[in-house]
């Protein structure tokens, strides 16, 4: 009788687990290593526009003329800007194709899975512009995301043809510039009764209602930002990680880091020759004044950028597999696997160290201020997510949406199967 109830509970333990949401059986800590990495670097970047929003930052920024700001502003420039977007567009791209092929072994691979995962991201993303910061990426992820995930059973080549012709196309300026004169669309004007010393005062003495409306009209004056230079680099980072993920390259990692080595390197080289040539050279010489040119010199820079981003994956790699760096490059796995809450809680953050809700030091900081602030909330991050992680499978704002996603309640603490069962 005891051995008959013994199976009926294993057999019912295996069903309410087969139920469940899929699991990544041995997760590859690589992965969440980037992704820590990645969340590392855009908190770099979006801590400076939260010192100095895009109205003022040029103006700001004339005034920081220290050796050691200027040295800031050039390692910001080499090494952070417009390179860790595309890193955390590739994975998101990867784990979106990642968990299609997971549902698809299963035979459950449906389009309204992936309509409701990116509309729950989209939602994420408003509340986040509402209530914390205008810079926010979720709401692009959310649309490009669900686009990607059209081309996931399409051919290895149409992706990889597609991925080319969004980061490769240089005229999306001209093309938006067209459309939003077509649609009398003109963001320019949603800021064009503020100046740099009202909003100044607005985040460091308003009410938190003024920035709230700041936030809103910030938003629609950076569309063009948003869906001229970031969204084409984002949609051809996720075809890619798409493409890497059809054909499961994250299953061989440290083979595949082996076989591309002198191709990364040597157009990374090339790649980084151009971009110093462009910021000490190119930018100054008459030339750059022409639309048509500047235009191509520009869309180079940022190819550039997006190569130097490459790198940076494949260097770490390279490190983890075959050097001792990897038990210094480990921590960082613990922030990756709670990218979407660390990237809301950075928000939350800054809303802390520059708005009048905290300690209003917004246009106060120097560049080598805003790295060192970077650098220590990261190192905060990373030890509260192993804390949490030590008690919890995924981070808080993984589960809202994994269950907003499976429409159902997951178990999110960790337990222990007992050895009896």
């Amino acid at each position: 009788m005891y051995n008959e109830l013994g199976r009926i509970r294993t057999k019912k333990l295996k069903l309410e687990l087969n139920d469940q949401p899929t699991k990544v059986k041995n997760r590859i800590d690589l992965l969440d290593v980037y992704r820590g990495f990645a969340i590392l670097g855009i908190f770099v970047v979006n801590i400076i526009i939260m010192n100095s929003t895009f109205l003022n930052q040029d103006e700001f920024a004339k005034q920081w003329t220290s050796n050691i700001d200027q040295i800031t502003e050039r390692v910001l420039q080499l090494f952070f800007y417009t390179k860790f977007f595309p890193i955390f567009s590739l994975l998101f791209g990867l784990g979106i194709s990642m968990q299609a092929l997971k549902l698809f072994e299963k035979n459950k691979l449906s389009s309204s899975f992936f309509t409701r995962r990116m509309f729950f991201l989209f939602i994420f993303g408003a509340l986040h512009i509402i209530f914390l910061w205008s810079g926010d990426v979720l709401n692009i992820y959310a649309i490009l995301g669900l686009l990607t995930t059209i081309f996931i059973k399409k051919s290895n080549k149409l992706i990889l043809i597609l991925a080319a012709i969004f980061l490769f196309f240089p005229f999306y300026d001209q093309v938006f510039e067209y459309l939003f004169k077509f649609l009398n669309f003109q963001p320019e004007t949603y800021l064009s009764n503020y100046t740099g010393e009202t909003v100044n005062q607005i985040i460091k003495n308003g009410t938190y209602q003024q920035g709230v409306k700041l936030r809103l009209l910030e938003y629609l004056a950076n569309i063009p930002v948003l869906f001229v230079f970031l969204a084409p680099i984002a949609l051809s980072m996720f075809l890619l990680g798409l493409y890497l993920g059809k054909n499961k390259i994250y299953e061989s990692l440290e083979s595949f880091i082996k076989q591309i080595k002198f191709p990364v390197l040597l157009t990374t080289i090339i790649t980084n020759i151009y971009r110093i040539l462009f910021l000490f050279v190119f930018i100054k010489l008459e030339i750059f004044k022409i639309e048509l040119f500047r235009t191509l010199l520009i869309k180079l820079m940022v190819i550039s950028d997006v190569i130097m981003g490459s790198f940076y994956l494949w260097f770490i790699g390279w490190l983890w597999y075959n050097t001792k760096w990897r038990k210094i490059l480990s921590p960082l796995k613990y922030a990756g696997r709670m990218a979407l809450t660390n990237y809301i809680m950075q928000s939350f953050i800054g809303v802390i160290l520059f708005t009048s809700v905290g300690f209003k030091l917004y246009e106060t900081l120097s560049p080598s201020q805003t790295l060192t602030i970077a650098i220590l909330v990261f190192v905060f991050q990373v030890i509260l997510s192993k804390i949490w992680l030590t008690y919890f499978k995924i981070g808080p704002l993984e589960w809202i949406w994994r269950c907003l996603t499976y429409k159902k309640l997951i178990p999110i603490k960790k337990s222990t199967m007992p050895n009896n069962i």
